[in-house]
């Protein structure tokens, strides 16, 4: 069984930005579910391994907190064996195991992984089985339309093969892997994966607006969305969007809120393991659309520490 969720945004998991502070972030501001940043199943392995022998748990390498909750944990990989072993060390942690098959990036699909493995029936029935056999916790997916364009509906077999081998929620991004994240995402075909499934589908793309995510509701009958680029430096979204569909109005924030927000962030980055370059990258995304925001993030890329960064930020505070 899915747990439940405090409501219809979800925080997408994203490579080196979905940390668990800014995840946090999120859910304290609405996200009705967090899911950690795409994880390799051969890492996980080799991680609990060492952590094992200083007696420490796979919680030291996926850091999360206790008020995540429901978290979700997106895993990556096709070798049978490693996915079940992965799935059983993660599993006493996470409330959702969560397996990827829609990442374009090339070194994740030149790996037999992520969108490659839309178009591999056999391969991906056999992966689907090992997942839901290995664990008692649901397990979702997360996948795109096609490879190219001549197989954008390839997510139609996918899904009722997933749905058919006890896969719980489906997550659709409606972009090819070719597409990478160009062009427009076509909301049209999460209407149509909607139309032929009995499990919750969760819709992906293009949501930047309270608007966007009530739109793609309305028009697709999804039922939750995830955001992912359009919550960068904007964590305001997920309580935006959830006021904009109780009542049809919500709250503006200034860039003075957003850059509050940051220090927000900063703080609870304090009780993680988070790479200074990711930190950076976060602070950048707070700054977008900024006036003189370029001339701030050039300042930002040269900072060479928290200190530095923390000073940056607060002289950007007080001139905004």
């Amino acid at each position: 069984m899915l747990p439940k969720f405090s409501s219809k945004a979800f925080l997408a998991p994203m490579a080196g930005v979905s940390d668990p502070a800014l995840r946090l972030q999120c859910k304290l501001l609405g996200a009705g579910l967090v899911v950690t940043e795409f994880t390799n199943i051969h890492s996980i392995i080799a991680k609990e391994k060492q952590l094992k022998e200083k007696m420490r748990t796979i919680q030291e390498f996926i850091e999360f907190s206790e008020q995540e909750r429901p978290l979700s944990v997106q895993l990556f990989g096709s070798d049978l064996g490693a996915l079940e072993k992965a799935a059983k060390i993660v599993e006493p942690y996470f409330d959702i195991i969560d397996y990827n098959m829609g990442c374009p990036a090339p070194h994740i699909t030149q790996q037999m992984a992520g969108g490659a493995l839309l178009q591999e029936v056999n391969l991906t029935t056999q992966i689907f089985e090992t997942l839901v056999n290995a664990v008692k916790k649901p397990v979702t997916l997360k996948i795109r339309a096609g490879v190219t364009d001549s197989s954008k509906f390839l997510f139609k077999d996918i899904a009722q093969l997933a749905e058919d081998k006890g896969i719980k929620m489906i997550t659709f991004h409606p972009r090819t892997v070719s597409q990478g994240y160009s062009g427009n995402a076509d909301w049209k075909l999460i209407k149509e994966l909607k139309e032929i499934s009995s499990i919750p589908i969760v819709g992906n793309g293009d949501i930047t607006t309270p608007e966007d995510a009530k739109t793609m509701l309305d028009e697709t009958n999804c039922d939750y969305v995830m955001i992912g680029r359009g919550a960068m430096g904007n964590p305001f979204l997920f309580e935006q969007i959830n006021d904009y569909l109780k009542t049809g109005e919500y709250k503006q924030y200034s860039f003075k809120d957003r850059l509050n927000s940051f220090f927000d962030y900063l703080h609870l980055s304090d009780n993680y393991k988070i790479k200074f370059a990711n930190i950076k990258g976060q602070a950048m995304r707070f700054t977008k659309g900024m006036k003189g925001g370029a001339k701030l993030r050039s300042k930002i890329t040269l900072s060479k520490n928290i200190k530095e960064l923390e000073q940056i930020m607060r002289q950007a505070y007080f001139i905004s």
